[in-house]
């Protein structure tokens, strides 16, 4: 309990105190009760719904007339002017009770995303040049400083393990409990706790780039992107609020007229009664949080929401678009053979390896990986970037480099077809690198992907949620992606696609008017992810792509994470949708009941505070995510 809700709670007992002293001297038969018990009365309004009155004066200033804080000031004001001070009272403490438990779920709903928040670290211990250690501020540390991090220890800045091993919290990051290990020459990123050891580490991400600070950043954003839900219950309360206070003002002056012998007295009663039924609180309040506390719970099992428009979005969900490397599959991929034309392997396999040095994709990365075993068995020097030049990536074909000065392509069949290369097409399965140099075919090498192990669960578990069509994009050859495509039980696959192919494929989708989605890596999906309605990067930890490029972030690795945030965006908008209804039903029925008077101010109070509390404890259902 903060501060605010501290003081709060003060004001609501002394209110509450003066209110029943007040009540038990006005039922006394002593010649001062009555001017005592008004007293006590009028004090104890003043406590409760001072706030509340100059509020609704500091909003009417500013020309913000027609709120909840307006409703109760007329409407509690107007009770004193005719007398019903208990009811006055009562109201106003009510009011103020349910907007101190609104106070509390907010804040137990923020309680998931403020975990996140200790992710930030407040200092970095800066190993300087003569060996000593610094304590300094995070944003002071640049890209390849030493520093320390002690057991205990938030990791304050991206970098990689120079020496020592630890066991790393990351579930502020991921929503994985299990601890990761990590020693020398690990990625580490900022965040994760260290829970034993001493690290030292060189920082390659400067704070205002590192991971802690790109995800801080999203979920401090995310409150600001509404649904559409939340957007319509805005509008819904500032036209339905000034139109019924206009209808108190003609219950309250009309029927006096039109019904004789019945006293304004009366009528003003039910008009004042009528506004309290008629406060809005329970839609401006219960409502968003729905959604805050679905999007503060995806955080907790590492599926970070940029806003409550995605939450809507995700609910709705019919066609999913997967990318396949590194998506579907691991993204780990092996040179399983190689196929020499009039070379050695081991020549196809360096001129291969070396066009490839500086290309970070996962294939090129094989074929590295099994060249680094040959020069290690060799004993070859390793040092090559001076034997290479003019550099060209060729999108959806491969790449153009010079080696000693001969001109090298390695890539697929269209980059050969392209150059005009006479070459052998492989007929094996797999991911397939044809190799050329200065115009002439050196071989083909054969490279396998695997599956996900928990990619053919999370997608048959994705129809169990009402997702009618799944679709693969690649830009493997045909025979890989059908392979794939059928021991996943996926409806469609498109292969040998081209980065702005996939945008064409999410187009023609598109037109079916239904929510379509895509999961990719984030490394070269930037294109899809921002075409699709709702894009989805996996592996966020540690990509900033993925990150700034997609809705919705998987933190870690696992594709059921997906069906996760899927429930709980289904829950969320489920409880939205009953705090509407239940609201809207029981105001309606009051607001009919105050009018022909068989309704008082009492019954008010639960129409108004009671509905709203009611409405809160359901939307905080929806911080459980332990069945999810």
């Amino acid at each position: 309990m903060n501060d605010k809700q501290k003081k709060m709670l003060r004001k609501i007992i002394m209110g509450a105190s003066l209110y029943i002293i007040a009540v038990i001297v006005s039922k006394l038969n002593f010649s001062m009760s009555n001017i005592i018990s008004f007293g006590l009365f009028i004090a104890a309004y003043i406590i409760v719904g001072k706030d509340v009155l100059l509020k609704a004066f500091s909003n009417i200033k500013r020309g913000k007339v027609f709120d909840e804080n307006f409703l109760m000031t007329i409407a509690t004001v107007g009770a004193i002017i005719i007398g019903e001070y208990p009811e006055a009272v009562g109201v106003m403490l009510f009011y103020m009770v349910g907007e101190f438990l609104q106070s509390l779920a907010v804040n137990k709903s923020r309680k998931s995303i403020s975990d996140m928040m200790n992710i930030r670290p407040d200092y970095a211990n800066l190993v300087k040049e003569d060996g000593s250690v610094e304590t300094v501020d995070p944003y002071d540390v640049e890209v390849g400083n030493i520093i320390l991090v002690k057991a205990g220890e938030i990791i304050p800045l991206d970098g990689i393990v120079v020496s020592g091993k630890a066991m790393l919290d990351t579930s502020a990051l991921t929503g994985e409990s299990v601890p990761r290990s990590v020693n020398e020459g690990a990625n580490v990123y900022s965040g994760s706790i260290n829970k034993d050891g001493l690290l030292k580490l060189e920082v390659t991400k400067e704070f205002s780039d590192s991971t802690a600070s790109k995800i801080l950043d999203l979920v401090e954003n995310a409150a600001a992107k509404k649904s559409k839900t939340e957007n319509f219950i805005s509008k819904f309360a500032g036209i339905y609020t000034p139109i019924v206070v206009f209808a108190a003002i003609a219950l309250a002056v009309i029927p006096p007229f039109v019904f004789p012998g019945t006293g304004f007295a009366t009528w003003i009663y039910r008009a004042l009664t009528f506004l309290v039924v008629s406060c809005p609180c329970a839609f401006v309040i219960a409502i968003p949080l729905s959604f805050f506390s679905g999007i503060g719970a995806s955080s907790k099992i590492g599926v970070l929401i940029k806003g409550s428009n995605y939450l809507e979005l995700l609910a709705g969900v019919k066609t999913f678009m997967f990318d396949k490397t590194g998506t579907l599959t691991k993204g780990v991929f092996e040179v399983v053979s190689l196929h020499p034309n009039n070379v050695s392997e081991e020549e196809l396999l360096r001129k291969a390896a070396m066009a490839e040095e500086y290309s970070s994709h996962p294939i090129a990365i094989s074929v590295k990986k099994a060249y680094e075993e040959l020069k290690t068995e060799s004993g070859e020097n390793t040092n090559i970037s001076d034997r290479l030049s003019d550099l060209k990536e060729i999108a959806g074909h491969g790449i153009s480099i010079k080696v000693d000065g001969k001109e090298v392509l390695v890539g697929n069949d269209k980059l050969m077809s392209s150059n005009g290369i006479d070459f052998e097409k492989s007929e094996e399965f797999g991911s397939i690198v044809y190799v050329a140099e200065e115009g002439k075919f050196l071989g083909s090498i054969v490279i396998n992907d695997r599956i996900k192990e928990d990619a053919g669960e999370s997608l048959i578990a994705l129809k169990s949620v009402g997702v009618e069509k799944s679709v693969m994009l690649t830009g493997d050859i045909k025979e890989v992606a059908d392979v794939v495509a059928k021991e996943l039980g996926i409806d469609y696959a498109y292969s040998e696609l081209l980065p702005q192919d996939k945008v064409e494929k999410v187009e023609e989708v598109l037109v079916e008017n239904k929510v379509l989605a895509f999961v990719g890596d984030g490394l070269n999906d930037a294109p899809v992810l921002a075409r699709a309605d709702i894009g989805i990067a996996m592996g966020g930890i540690g990509s900033d792509a993925a990150i700034e490029a997609a809705d919705v972030v998987i933190m870690d690795d696992n594709l059921y994470n997906i069906v996760r945030g899927i429930k709980l965006a289904k829950r969320t908008m489920s409880i939205a949708k009953q705090n509407i209804i239940f609201a809207l039903g029981v105001k309606l029925i009051f607001l009919l009941l105050a009018a022909i008077g068989f309704g008082t101010m009492w019954e008010a109070v639960f129409a108004d505070v009671g509905v709203t509390v009611l409405c809160i404890i359901n939307a905080m259902r929806n911080l459980q995510t332990k069945n999810i």
